[in-house]
């Protein structure tokens, strides 16, 4: 067995997944540098809605994913309640065409563990009033709302207390190679204009929607959709749990409480450029459309804000309708293995609810990689209060 201290690894992407890979490595005794280009939590995870999936949205197509959404959710909620609301998800009948997918939908949760009540027309409007008085009833599911910025930052605490360097406005402008093995990246501080070359064992590619850009540094094409989607989200809290349509996942069928705001979403295009989330003006009439059905004061409130966030699909897509059809699962590539240039991992696809999961999945193929057995912990123990990274020091 090899000592993991010996091995230094590089982690590029200061997200929610590259904060439980830093987090897991360090726990496990390697080495570990993290790089983003700009604050972390600046890209996807700092502008999701904030759902914390049950699984229940995704189940009916993929129970695998559907069952380990719930395994995390149970995990998360006992690692860092913190960062959780602990409400509900409540997929609503507005119709007949939904009211009769409830078998279906209900049978597929039973499949994958997923706790589902059914709720008639009164008991959904006693817990949510403000709802369409129209509706035909609802099936409750676990699911919760998340802080998209303290979740990452509760692993990025415990990965700084074990010793792990986190760059923040630190962008990677090449990898060094020796013969077709990464041993290194090339950095460029984008505060100082220092430019550096840091030496390691293994990159990890936890870039999301950019992570093809990343694998192109390698001469690599990496089987990736950038696919944003837009969200709008209202003043005012108008609702305490989240709000689904009861039917198969499609655009505007989630309203999500977050603090004082109502949160509507999403859509989904596809983009060349993962930078380019220009919201179109069509979104935010269909969103705000969408929010009135679900519920009629939406119309009431007054505009927030709108914008748009990156999901990192997994797998390639030509058009729209093809990206809607791939899975939203994850995958840790290892390029040694597929395109023949050694020390490097890519994470594609993936959900802010499966962070911790990426993470360990992917600590779990290092090991592989160094002979290292050491088993994860991150599902049994705490994690150290988001707080605590503030109160160690500036970032380096």
């Amino acid at each position: 067995m090899s000592n993991a201290s010996d091995t230094h690894v590089v982690v590029v992407g200061g997200g929610g997944t590259g904060a439980a890979i830093l987090y897991d490595l360090v726990q496990r005794g390697f080495k570990a540098t993290l790089f983003e280009r700009g604050e972390l939590t600046c890209g996807s995870t700092g502008r999701h809605h904030g759902l914390l999936h049950s699984g229940a949205r995704y189940v009916v197509k993929d129970r695998e994913v559907g069952r380990e959404c719930m395994d995390e959710v149970r995990i998360l909620t006992r690692i860092a309640p913190e960062a959780i609301e602990a409400n509900r998800g409540i997929f609503v009948a507005f119709d007949e065409e939904e009211l009769a997918f409830r078998e279906t939908f209900e049978q597929a949760c039973a499949e994958a563990d997923i706790p589902a009540q059914w709720l008639t027309s009164e008991q959904v409007l006693a817990m949510e009033p403000r709802l369409n008085p129209g509706l035909l009833g609802g099936v409750m599911v676990p699911d919760g709302t998340l802080d998209a910025y303290r979740l990452p930052m509760h692993f990025f605490a415990g990965a700084r207390k074990l010793g792990a360097v986190i760059r923040n406005f630190t962008r990677v402008e090449s990898l060094v190679f020796e013969g077709r093995r990464i041993a290194g990246v090339t950095v460029h501080d984008l505060r100082t204009g220092a430019d550096e070359t840091v030496k390691c064992d293994l990159v990890i590619n936890a870039t999301g929607g950019w992570a093809g850009r990343l694998a192109a540094m390698a001469d690599i094409e990496l089987p990736i959709t950038p696919a944003p989607g837009t969200m709008l989200a209202h003043q005012g809290r108008l609702v305490n749990n989240i709000i689904e349509r009861l039917r198969p996942a499609s655009d505007g069928d989630i309203l999500v409480p977050q603090r004082g705001l109502s949160i509507i979403g999403s859509t989904q295009w596809q983009t060349d450029d993962p930078d380019d989330c220009t919201v179109p003006d069509a979104d935010v009439e269909f969103l705000t459309k969408a929010a009135i059905e679900m519920v009629p004061d939406f119309k009431e409130t007054a505009y927030h804000k709108a914008w748009a966030a990156v999901r990192p699909l997994a797998g390639a897509s030509s058009t729209e309708e093809e990206g809607r059809e791939l899975s939203r699962d994850f995958d840790v590539r290892d390029h040694a293995k597929l395109d023949n240039v050694e020390g490097m991992l890519s994470l594609t696809g993936g959900k802010a609810t499966t962070l911790r999961a990426m993470g360990e999945k992917t600590v779990d193929v290092v090991c592989d990689l160094f002979d290292v057995d050491t088993p994860c912990r991150t599902a049994s123990e705490p994690l150290p209060n988001y707080r605590h990274f503030f109160r160690q020091g500036v970032l380096v």
